[in-house]
């Protein structure tokens, strides 16, 4: 079956070559949410090398990287060129209710998931209510 022209598909493809700026980090698409008492992140790293990802925690920022690198061919016409490569980045500051210490990754089939628990200071707690004539009475005897 032969292959019809779409110029409209070239134009696009001319205009995304000339905005491309590969030494620009690039993001990752990512999902967050709560399952209990940690929060989970995963984001979509596909061919990119395990290797290659470095997250980082600097205070409450968590930072991760990644580099998809595709190996150069020499001699080749691309008849389509459109997967990101270069420099993937992301970052989120977790604010004070999680336990930096415990962050831990894994990289499984291009999926990177990060599992961030939060501090046993910002678990939900009960707070004990008192009768006031009881607290008053201890006020008073102590």
């Amino acid at each position: 079956m032969p292959m019809s022209f779409d110029p409209f598909s070239e134009m696009d493809r001319f205009a995304a070559s000339l905005l491309d700026n590969t030494r620009a980090p690039r993001v990752m698409p990512v999902d967050l949410y709560r399952q209990g008492d940690q929060y989970i992140l995963t984001a979509d790293l596909p061919g990119v090398d395990p290797k290659s990802v470095d997250i980082d925690i600097d205070g409450q920022l968590l930072t991760i990287r990644a580099d998809r690198s595709v190996s150069n061919v020499d001699g080749v016409k691309w008849l389509a060129n459109e997967r990101p490569r270069g420099l993937f980045l992301r970052q989120f500051n977790l604010g004070e209710g999680v336990d930096t210490e415990s962050i831990r990754a894994n990289c499984e089939n291009g999926v990177l998931t990060v599992v961030i628990p939060v501090s046993e200071k910002a678990k939900p707690r009960k707070i004990e209510i008192t009768d006031s004539k009881e607290s008053t009475k201890q006020l008073i005897n102590v």
